[in-house]
């Protein structure tokens, strides 16, 4: 038997904002019930833009539950922006920690999360990106998903990946993928090392900042862009806010905003900042 907190089994036992919301401003599902998992959030913002009702359905197991029970406590009040900071160790700790093995239904309330905010700005229903490759075809992991792990939790092991979002824990054959892309994140000499992400990050100094930014604008993001004739500018940072603009083939794209928010935002946050921000120069 698991080892649960107090504060885990409360929520298993009397979760919290259970159901469903009528006519809700973004709705997320992730995971699938042949995975033994799915959780679908929905929510409802005020006026303000804060989110002023959350609700949720899933099935799964215990920590499944507390951790969308749990979830749905952590985000009422917030903006989008402060609430998609949250990350899954944030959750697990709220909860006052959750068993190695259950580490997962965390990363699902996060996922979930994402997918409601991503449904809310864009009309969009996935959270699969169309260009990031299925790793673990067992529970259709994507090499983002893996990374993004890897990178939030400072993991070492293929075990541990399995433990978090389930990648390697069916018939095996991508655990050697898994472990190569371990290997290549913990060799990179920019960006959180393991050993900063496993343990709370030191602040940067604003010139480290700026410099880290331009080095994974430089490394992670612009290439891509140029692949399809596109490329982005970095106008100014101040605090925690990036200021860009797009050139080339992605000035004036119908997808700017989804690759500003889900591409670039996106990797700034997992290389440099979570709390950062990117928005376009006012034309």
């Amino acid at each position: 038997m698991w080892e649960y907190s107090d504060k885990v089994m409360d929520h298993f036992r009397n979760p919290r904002n259970v159901g469903k919301i009528e006519n809700p401003d973004g709705v997320g599902t992730v995971g699938s019930l042949a995975c033994g998992d799915a959780l679908t959030l929905m929510f409802r913002l005020d006026a303000d833009g804060r989110i002023a009702e959350v609700k949720f359905q899933t099935f799964g197991c215990a920590s499944a539950i507390a951790s969308s029970s749990a979830l749905t406590e952590m985000i009422l009040g917030k903006t989008l922006e402060e609430a998609e900071r949250i990350t899954n160790r944030e959750i697990a700790e709220y909860l006052g920690g959750l068993p190695d093995q259950k580490m997962h239904c965390s990363v699902m309330g996060r996922e979930a999360l994402e997918a409601a905010i991503r449904n809310y700005r864009t009309g969009e229903t996935t959270v699969k990106k169309r260009d990031d490759p299925i790793v673990c075809t067992c529970f259709g992991v994507s090499e983002g998903e893996i990374r993004r792990v890897v990178t939030e939790n400072g993991l070492t092991q293929v075990e541990e990946v399995t433990n978090f979002c389930k990648a390697g824990g069916g018939c095996g054959m991508c655990r050697d993928d898994i472990q190569k892309t371990i290997d290549v994140l913990r060799a990179q000499p920019a960006g959180p090392s393991v050993a900063t992400v496993a343990a709370p990050a030191k602040k940067l100094t604003n010139l480290q900042k700026m410099k880290r930014i331009e080095e994974v604008v430089n490394r992670e993001i612009r290439p891509q862009l140029q692949k399809d004739g596109g490329d982005i500018e970095l106008i100014d940072i101040v605090g925690d806010c990036v200021t860009i603009a797009f050139r080339g083939m992605c000035a004036g794209c119908h997808s700017a905003a989804f690759t500003r928010q889900d591409f670039i935002e996106a990797r700034l946050r997992e290389f440099v900042d979570p709390a950062i921000t990117v928005i376009e120069e006012e034309k």
